[in-house]
């Protein structure tokens, strides 16, 4: 048996000072404050010497880890989460390949999930390829621009289903709602995302029955519908915002340049921390900074068909992303776990993990108060980072 000492739990709701927790068989064997807990003889110490430990932490929309991309090299990718705390990520796709390139890179992805590498890769997220090809970045490179066609996603299907967690989806694609029925069908525990979207309200929420509960990177690449000239219609956001069942991600830079920091603290008034998801969204560099952005360190950048500049995901860890989230929004250290951890595991079905909690697996990260990451635990074990 491990036991932890000297620890600032984490919990979902609350803080536990001066505190131990136990693990054994890789799991959360029980926890309390010290000074009531008492340590069994023979136990491995772990003196975390007043860090913060919380629940490891779930990055369920991220592309590459420390510049690389999933789709090239997996098992670099899957390091660099884990040395930052993000001890299960869900590998993300890019929504301009051909079905060929989708289908190598599924099965890249599961032959890095079976190895010890690769071990806190937890399944893919398909960002794609049904989303809306005017929204994104390098959208006019988007192959994805005819129908809706069985012979196109059922290879897809055949290829990834068991491994595919989420799907990205513009609900307002024609023939979209038989794709839906076919990936619940080959995968029930699946879930859409509405994203690069200009989507009604009314066909966002018409998906909502089978599976749609999150809006992909919210704010970010979506559209209006408006009725009137010089009138605010509502779209992809608005019905986001609206819906209790809908989850919203959240890309939390460090500048507030794809969250403007007083729009990240609209939407947590109007979602709360129960309904909000910290993704990183993490990308390859493809472009320098342009100018005036060249202090940004956690955000990457692309050309556009015009030759100008846009951003293009991020070079975020969900440790970083908690830090500024906290920083934008006032959020507490059990804030910004809830939103990092718990949330995305939630919404994915990793029931097992998310959570301080006895009888859930042993994944586990100590931070100071600033979110810098002192240790990794993953199934009980200490990673070396």
């Amino acid at each position: 048996m491990l036991a932890i000492i000297n620890a600032e739990l984490v919990m979902r709701d609350h803080l536990i000072p001066e505190a131990v927790l136990f693990i054994e068989d890789g799991k959360i064997a029980g926890f309390g404050e010290m000074r009531t807990t008492p340590i069994p003889e023979g136990c491995e110490i772990l003196d975390a010497k007043g860090a913060y430990v919380g629940p490891g932490f779930v990055d369920i929309h991220s592309h590459a880890g420390d510049g690389i991309r999933f789709e090239n090299d997996p098992l670099p990718a899957a390091k660099a989460h884990m040395a930052c705390g993000t001890t299960s990520v869900l590998a993300t796709t890019n929504y301009l390949c051909t079905v060929p390139e989708f289908v190598t890179n599924i099965a890249k992805i599961r032959k890095a999930m079976a190895t010890p590498e690769g071990k806190n890769i937890a399944g893919i997220y398909m960002e794609g390829p049904y989303i809306n090809p005017n929204f994104g970045s390098e959208s006019h490179l988007n192959p994805w621009t005819g129908g809706v066609l069985p012979e196109d996603y059922e290879p897809l299907l055949e290829a990834g289903a068991d491994i595919i967690r989420v799907w990205t989806l513009g609900p307002e694609r024609e023939g979209i709602e038989e794709f839906v029925k076919a990936a619940k069908k080959a995968n029930p525990e699946v879930v859409f995302t509405v994203g690069h979207s200009q989507a009604s309200p009314a066909q966002i929420e018409k998906l909502i029955p089978y599976g749609l509960c999150i809006g992909t990177h919210h704010t970010n690449a979506t559209g209006d519908l408006p009725k009137y000239p010089e009138c605010r219609g509502v779209c992809v956001d608005e019905t986001v915002n609206y819906n209790n069942a809908i989850y919203a991600e959240l890309i939390s830079d460090s500048a507030g340049i794809h969250v403007d920091p007083y729009m990240q603290r609209l939407i947590r008034k109007i979602k709360g921390d129960d309904k909000i998801i910290l993704i990183s969204d993490q990308t390859d560099s493809r472009v320098l900074n342009p100018a005036g952005f060249e202090h940004i360190t956690d955000i990457n950048f692309t050309y556009m068909e015009n030759g100008g500049i846009d951003i293009s995901g991020s070079k975020l860890t969900l440790n970083v992303a908690c830090r500024n989230y906290m920083k934008h929004t006032g959020a507490s250290i059990v804030d910004a776990f809830k939103v990092a951890s718990y949330n995305p595991a939630k919404v994915v079905g990793l029931t097992d993990r998310g959570e301080i909690r006895e009888g859930l697996r042993a994944d586990l990260v100590l931070v100071d108060i600033k979110m810098n990451v002192k240790t990794v635990i993953f199934n009980g074990e200490v990673q070396k980072i």
